[in-house]
């Protein structure tokens, strides 16, 4: 491992046998990853090489004890005006170690210090029904860091790949059941597309959801860099049907986790169930490489409130607000695949310039 670090925080030395913050190489740190039971793509080196095309530019953190990483972050800086912001997605990867962890929330704040951010936010990958919350929330609050809604889904969908194939259908609503047969009927098929040959079909049909459903898309320049960065980790699927493409959608895996991360459909796709065979399609593939979840990747969060509140007319309100959501018939698509409705811990800021927070929340995004 020491050979592997590129660079010592300048207030240490090699002979230190304290923990040390060091900047570790890409290989090195998604080993790391990779074994963190709360590793995640987002925190990945791919995900900062693909965010270091598109307007941020990554930064790799980690602890290091004993010649091994303790705890660590991707940290994903947004430039403007000589001032920046400073976004650690899905992360950091905490050691459960009070000392480490301090070592590494001081790391960041320096880092901050460095590149002049406005404010340092942590959006940590625990579920509010992690036996670890409460003491990471306690120790956030402690350190000054106050709650916000994070950039990424707050609420989400978990569905649990350990059951054999059937048990996995009759895990889902009669009426998802119905519709992948429905699509095989109809004469869908699905197939893993390729990355050159497809992207344009992929890009045409997100265009066309994106206008329709109103909401925004990212360049087609950015969805082929995932499929080059992650390469055999992701994967492009196309349903077809006379010919054409009718329904795409792009998951991937990391670890133990499949995630469903982009996706669209024609009308005649929606018409003819093609999203639901692709992503049975998609959740086979996943169990196939060894994943044990699929995360759907986003719902209401009041969905998620309800789910974990305790008073029924607090869950019947919260659930009456979803049904107003626009993102409420995703989530009746999502659910209908089986799967726990789940809920993050929020985002955490440290606020280091506060004339210009609020001006800065607006603009960083991810």
């Amino acid at each position: 491992m020491a050979d592997r670090v590129i660079e010592q925080h300048p207030d240490r030395t090699a002979a230190d046998a304290a923990p040390m913050a060091v900047t570790p190489d890409r290989a090195t740190w998604d080993a790391f990853v990779l074994a963190h039971p709360d590793g995640h793509l987002l925190q990945s080196s791919g995900w900062g090489a693909l965010k270091g095309r598109f307007g941020w530019t990554p930064h790799l953190r980690a602890i290091v004890a004993g010649g091994v990483i303790r705890a660590g972050a991707l940290a994903l800086e947004k430039q403007r005006f000589g001032l920046s912001a400073l976004y650690v997605p899905r992360g950091p990867l905490f050691s459960g170690e009070t000392h480490i962890d301090a070592l590494l929330l001081d790391d960041l704040m320096r880092l901050g210090r460095r590149r002049r951010a406005v404010f340092v936010r942590i959006e940590p990958n625990l579920t509010e029904e992690d036996p670890r919350t409460a003491a990471l929330h306690a120790m956030l609050i402690d350190r000054a860091m106050q709650p916000m809604a994070p950039i990424q889904p707050r609420s989400t969908i978990h569905l649990d790949l350990t059951p054999e194939p059937d048990r996995l259908l009759a895990g889902m609503s009669k009426g998802h059941r119905a519709d992948i047969k429905r699509a095989a009927r109809e004469g869908v098929t699905v197939r893993e597309g390729d990355a050159s040959a497809d992207l344009d079909a992929f890009y045409a049909i997100l265009q066309d959801t994106g206008a329709r459903a109103r909401f925004a898309i990212h360049t087609r320049a950015y969805y082929a860099s995932v499929l080059e960065l992650f390469g055999d980790a992701v994967r492009l699927w196309l349903a077809e049907r006379n010919g054409a493409a009718v329904a795409t959608t792009i998951t991937a895996t990391w670890g133990a986790t499949a995630i469903y991360l982009y996706s669209g459909s024609t009308l005649e796709g929606l018409q003819c169930g093609a999203q639901h065979a692709i992503q049975w399609r998609a959740i086979q593939w996943a169990r196939a490489r060894g994943a044990a979840q699929y995360d759907f990747w986003g719902i209401p969060d009041a969905l998620g409130q309800a789910a974990a509140a305790t008073d029924p007319a607090a869950r019947a309100r919260l659930e009456a607000e979803a049904e107003q959501d626009p993102l409420y018939g995703v989530y009746r698509f999502k659910k209908g695949f089986g799967g726990v409705t789940t809920r993050y811990l929020p985002a955490y800021d440290c606020v280091r310039i506060p004339l210009l927070y609020a001006l800065w929340q607006r603009r960083i995004g991810a």
